[in-house]
């Protein structure tokens, strides 16, 4: 059962942001609201695997998803417990047996930075003979999507520094996480599919980073059929997303966009010299 959607950022967590005082570009005194950020360490079973830079919110999906997208849990994998420490920042994911990757793991440190982030083993595992769902994606959602989501209130609109990652079906945002890293973001969504064993085939992924090699990646191991964002694109990011037969749209930005891959789904239903150029507070220049 889904728990009450949407689930949207929180800018008033008074755990998220920090005031701090400084001096700006004129000598005065100034104040501004600072994204805090915090070690995560998660574990599988007995076995610590790794510990993530991050916002701290929503641990429990962050851990599961994590996991699910390194591919240590399985669809035949039970989960009987998650348990997160807040006073040690631990998250304990425990599965009714041993799972194959207990033993391989080694620790390893996943940074915030938004070029690093912590593989195990081949990137490419679990693509071959991939085939995601023959849906559509109607220009009109995007435009939609692009619009709500870039004014909805989140903690990039509150201290900036942060990366915004949605789920949504059709032209409706279902669930909002956002953190330092962009990796971090997608797992937690991915932690909220299997928890609450969402299904992928109708899904869009939005995203406010760049299209790289893992964020496509990530995105076709979770089943979603199209990823999307504010942000541009690489070239290995483009040729895996041909490979699989991922909808790869790059540079929403007011009546733009660019469809690199799995231009097929794509309906043009909306005339984009009706869309309305979004304001300027709201574009997001960190953000690529």
């Amino acid at each position: 059962m889904l728990p009450d959607l949407p689930i949207l950022p929180n800018p008033n967590d008074p755990r998220l942001t920090r005031r701090i005082s400084g001096i700006d570009h004129t000598g005065a005194e100034t104040e501004i609201s600072v994204v805090e950020e915090r070690p995560l360490t998660i574990y599988l079973n007995s076995q610590e695997v790794v510990t993530a830079m991050t916002i701290g919110d929503h641990p429990e999906y962050l851990a599961l998803g994590f996991l699910r997208n390194q591919g240590m849990l399985r669809d035949d994998d039970e989960v009987t417990g998650v348990d997160y420490e807040d006073d040690i920042e631990t998250v304990v994911v425990r599965t009714r047996a041993q799972t194959t990757f207990e033993e391989k793991v080694k620790k390893k440190t996943r940074t915030s930075g938004c070029a690093v982030g912590t593989v195990f083993g081949d990137m490419m595992e679990g693509l071959e003979g991939l085939t995601l769902p023959q849906a559509e994606v109607r220009t009109s959602w995007l435009y939609a999507l692009a619009k709500e989501i870039n004014t909805v209130p989140s903690l990039y609109l509150e201290a900036g520094a942060i990366h915004g990652t949605v789920l949504c079906q059709g032209d409706k945002p279902l669930v909002y996480m956002e953190d330092v890293g962009r990796h971090n973001a997608v797992d937690k969504i991915a932690g909220f599919m299997f928890r609450h064993d969402v299904p992928a085939d109708d899904k869009i992924l939005y995203t406010t980073g760049r299209l790289t090699s893992e964020m496509v990646i990530k995105t076709a191991l979770m089943g979603i059929p199209v990823l999307a964002s504010r942000s541009g694109f690489t070239a290995w990011g483009v040729e895996i997303a041909r490979q699989v037969g991922l909808t790869l749209i790059g540079r929403m930005r007011g009546q733009r966009f660019v469809c690199l891959a799995g231009e097929e789904r794509l309906i043009r239903d909306a005339d984009p010299a009706t869309m309305v150029e979004e304001e300027k507070k709201h574009r997001r220049k960190s953000a690529g």
